[in-house]
């Protein structure tokens, strides 16, 4: 029975850890593992991100927010993707010279990773079904947004089509900045 009881209290353990947000480790953009744990008590938008997609102007806008908005405490965190019609083919060192000669994005982008079947990144796979006040499910495409509390919880999620400076989307960003 003791056994029986260590081994569930384990599996519980082990499945909590694996489910939080800051239980992952990362790779950034130049190969060095990050873990998300260091990103606690800050405001956070997980991005899927592309260089060749017609939503890839939305990094002039992710660096206009992340200006704005990262001495309140606020990061965002860019995982290019090439899983939609090959839309980042490029190598990490590639994407990054794309962003910075292109977009001076300025936020931590990460290693390219996939979102979406049977490699999906185990990330992505928490952060698609983890229950959230808008939808969960598979990303449909590049730069579907996940804005996370400084606790580490899904508070919205938002589809390729919501501009990083829309109203509503600074409007979360705020509201979770004040929490």
């Amino acid at each position: 029975m003791k056994i029986l009881i260590s081994i569930l209290i384990g599996t519980f353990f082990m499945s909590f850890s694996s489910d939080s947000f800051y239980g992952y480790k990362v790779k950034n953009i130049d190969g060095e593992e990050i873990s998300l744990e260091s990103y606690k008590g800050k405001v956070l938008l997980v991005v899927n991100t592309a260089s060749k997609c017609g939503y890839t102007p939305q990094y002039e806008g992710l660096q206009d927010i992340y200006a704005e908005y990262k001495d309140q405490g606020f990061e965002i965190l860019g995982f290019p993707a090439n899983n939609f019609m090959g839309q980042e083919p490029g190598s990490d060192k590639e994407i990054k010279e794309f962003c910075t000669a292109k977009y001076n994005v300025e936020f931590q982008m990460f290693s390219k990773v996939s979102v979406k079947g049977k490699d999906q990144h185990p990330l992505f796979a928490m952060l698609t079904e983890t229950e959230n006040p808008d939808f969960k499910g598979s990303i449909k495409w590049n730069f579907e947004k996940f804005l996370i509390s400084k606790d580490g919880t899904l508070l919205h999620r938002f589809r390729s089509g919501v501009k990083p400076t829309d109203k509503e989307m600074k409007a979360a960003i705020e509201e979770a900045i004040k929490n």
